[in-house]
């Protein structure tokens, strides 16, 4: 199991460090960070040295330069002795019922292909028709909510066992999740990488390769549903610049076919 380099930065000693920490993980200096926030190098060094103050419109100034989560915005902010700017509403307030309703009617609307839409931990807020399908016959403790994706793909019991390029995909899963756990302080996010990291590798389906090579565009899923191998494409939407920390943290994951068979054989069944 890859260990992982602790990300946390310092948080007792004002904003002044968590800008600099920021700044260093986008490797942006000192100068280019000025010019873009239309300030001086040697203002953004008295702010990391807490020599300044900096006001609350230059702490979001600089956090949107340095493209920082919106989470850790309002962490920022309250670093800096202000309060947060992002509301956090729960995704079931009547507030966000058009979102909501929005992002079904999207996943429904993919059908047959397989759609979600998963938290900033993974946790499933809603699945269709595709996504149920290749779900069948999981044993019912990995389907009780709430419902982890990457727990449902990469536990010995989930798909796992079902994936013909599990080594190849595993790993992608947790590349993504170690580049997630680097730009978001989630202590929830680094144990679920942690426990999904150490499950065991089902010999059933890993590192299989398929009869014949295929050109793939971007690397696939291949997965086997009642006899068949289906391949997908992975892609995954989020928000535009949201206002709200629930929303910055949704996000829609479609699984594209990756050939005919596939396009064909989820047509036939779920017309």
């Amino acid at each position: 199991m890859t260990a992982l380099v602790s990300d946390t930065v310092p948080t007792a000693q004002g904003v002044g460090p968590l800008l600099r920490a920021w700044r260093e993980r986008r490797r942006v200096s000192q100068l280019e960070l000025a010019l873009r926030a239309d300030s001086s190098a040697r203002h953004i060094s008295f702010i990391e040295t807490g020599r300044s103050r900096p006001s609350e419109e230059m702490v979001l100034r600089l956090a949107e330069h340095l493209d920082v989560p919106v989470r850790e915005r309002n962490a920022l902010l309250l670093a800096a002795g202000y309060a947060p700017h992002y509301p956090e509403t729960p995704l079931d307030d009547p507030a966000l019922d058009a979102l909501r309703e929005g992002m079904e009617r999207l996943i429904r609307g993919y059908e047959p292909y397989p759609a979600l839409v998963v938290d900033a931990t993974y946790r499933v807020l809603a699945a269709n028709r595709g996504i149920l399908m290749l779900l069948d016959g999981l044993p019912e403790h990995l389907l009780q909510p709430p419902v982890n994706a990457m727990r449902l793909t990469l536990h010995p019991e989930g798909l796992a066992p079902r994936i013909r390029n599990l080594r190849e995909w595993r790993g992608h899963l947790l590349e993504q999740m170690r580049r997630q756990i680097a730009l978001h302080r989630s202590e929830a996010l680094r144990a679920l990488y942690e426990e999904v990291a150490a499950y065991p590798v089902p010999e059933s389906g890993a590192g299989e390769e398929p009869a014949e090579p295929v050109p793939y565009f971007a690397l696939p899923m291949q997965i086997e549903h009642e006899g068949r191998t289906l391949s997908f494409i992975s892609s995954i939407s989020t928000f535009n610049t949201p206002m709200d920390v629930t929303v910055a943290e949704l996000a829609i994951e479609t699984l594209l076919p990756a050939d005919p068979a596939t396009v064909k054989y989820l047509h036939a069944l779920l017309p």
